[in-house]
């Protein structure tokens, strides 16, 4: 009987030890007894930027179920958001998903812890150009160190309770969509180291236990992970009556043995009678001695077993955070890494504008230059063009004026002379004309008359400028000229050049 006992208690120590090993996945043994109802708290004030609010929850010991309280924490890496556990029950037992770090917020159980966490998705806030925005309307936060805020009214479309876990009986019945199977399946951050102190401070405090609070624990909520004392704690207000953990009751096999144990012992007690009190009570006290060595043996195990199971914690935990201090290392040495680049892309982008702006400048320069230089050969080009122009102009225009000079005195001395050609035909012609009207007064010279005087020949010129005269005086061959034709060479030959 006493091995079958320490057989069980060191089952249930392995059971342990695998509870705490699966911490960061979906656990290999499950739990015939659902969680408690999620207690009702407040939420303390956001510490500051940057920070997310990650909700409490039932998590199971040795000693039973017991809280880990809601706390704000720091975000792993910007654009990251939180994906709360859940309980879910299957195949005749609850078993944990663990939470984790990721770019959406995947299917937890449609579990509503509150504080933005509907059951599905997170209304709390969102990122935006590397800074989280908080929905006041859900979180507590203060604008005075806190100014990326927004309100936005959350609307529940399904009944609000208070239950812990998915399926089972009174369980929530969601499943997951399309997308949030798309997420889990997505690459993962596992909780932090400072979400890993939170649950081992919460471990080491009895006072959370379900067994303990009954389901009101007396650290709800906490401002910052490990802090469960000062201003920042909240209380839970009150919840239902909570589950007792198992261990607190003894097992059917325990008190059926017992109870054999106690029949028999009776019945030896009635047959031997007296003779047999003696052995009875010498069997008592052997079983009562090997009670006591089993359950020492057994107390040390199970501190062994606790020592071993907390150094494996421990070494855990020295692991995460090691494995945490290194995630953040590396993402300080990324964050330099692209603070550099960015830096060296900063000083290079001014250093190939200002070679820009220096080549621009350069060529403009010499296309300024080219242009002058082209305007100033266009000009001279222009100016000898106008002037060999001018040059042939004045040229031409001379010898135009000469050649028309020319024809002008030739046409002038062309009409003089035909002019001195007309009035000396013209005046022969009257010469004529006048000696043979002249002729009979010479008869009468016979009879000793005077002659005709000389003098009146030389008045005759003077009549060819009447059409008349000239009609009768001109003879049929002579030419033709009238007083503006013989009047106008001489005109013409005053205003000609000598």
């Amino acid at each position: 009987m006493q091995s079958i006992r320490f057989i069980r208690a060191l089952a249930f120590a392995f059971l342990m030890l695998a509870l705490s090993a699966a911490a960061q996945a979906q656990i290999a043994v499950s739990i015939n007894i659902a969680p408690p109802a999620l207690p009702v708290y407040e939420q303390p004030i956001c510490p500051s930027a940057g920070y997310i609010w990650t909700p409490g929850y039932w998590a199971y010991s040795p000693g039973g179920y017991y809280w880990v309280p809601g706390t704000w924490v720091e975000a792993p890496a910007v654009g990251m958001l939180w994906t709360p556990g859940y309980w879910a029950f299957g195949n005749g037992g609850y078993v944990w998903n663990a939470g984790y770090w990721g770019p959406q917020v995947g299917f937890y159980g449609g579990i509503v812890y509150g504080f933005g966490y509907t059951g599905v998705g997170y209304q709390g806030g969102y990122w935006n150009n590397g800074q989280f925005y908080y929905n006041r309307s859900v979180n507590n936060v203060s604008t005075t160190n806190i100014t990326n805020v927004y309100n936005k009214t959350i609307i529940n479309n399904t009944t609000v309770n208070r239950v812990s876990y998915n399926g089972g009986p009174g369980g929530s019945t969601a499943r997951p969509t399309a997308q949030q199977e798309a997420a889990a399946r997505g690459k993962h951050t596992p909780p932090t180291a400072v979400q890993a102190r939170q649950q081992e401070a919460a471990r080491a405090n009895r006072a959370q236990l379900a067994s303990a609070n009954h389901g009101h624990p007396p650290v709800a909520a906490t401002s910052r992970a490990g802090e469960f004392t000062g201003a920042g704690v909240m209380a839970a207000k009150g919840a239902t009556t909570a589950n007792k953990a198992s261990a607190n009751k003894p097992s059917p096999a325990s008190a059926k043995e017992n109870k054999t144990a106690v029949s028999r012992a009776a019945t030896g007690a009635n047959k031997n009678g007296a003779a047999e009190k003696n052995t009875a009570a010498n069997r008592a006290a052997e079983n009562k001695a090997a009670e006591n060595k089993a359950a020492e043996n057994k107390a040390a195990e199970n501190k062994a077993a606790g020592s071993k199971a907390t150094a494996v914690r421990t070494k855990e935990n020295q692991a995460a955070e090691q494995k945490s201090s290194e995630q953040k290392a590396n993402a300080n040495k990324a964050a330099a890494n692209k603070a550099a680049e960015s830096k060296a892309a900063a000083t290079r982008t001014k250093e190939n504008q200002a070679a820009e702006q220096k080549s621009a400048a350069t060529r403009a320069n010499e296309q300024k230059a080219n242009a002058n230089k082209a305007a100033a050969n266009r000009a001279a080009e222009n100016k000898a063009a106008e002037s060999k122009a001018a040059a042939t102009r004045t040229k031409e225009n001379q010898a135009a004026e000469q050649k028309s000079a020319a024809a002008r005195a030739n046409e002038q001395k062309a009409n003089a002379n035909k002019a001195a050609a007309s009035r000396a035909a013209a005046n022969k012609a009257a010469e004529n004309k006048a000696a043979a009207h002249a002729a009979p007064p010479t008869a009468s010279a016979k009879h000793g008359q005077p002659g005709a005087r000389p003098e009146s020949a030389p008045k005759s010129e003077t009549r060819p400028e009447s059409p008349v005269t000239e009609a009768h005086a001109r003879p049929e061959n002579a030419p033709h000229a009238s007083t503006q034709e013989q009047s106008r060479p001489k005109k013409e030959q005053e205003k000609s050049p000598q």
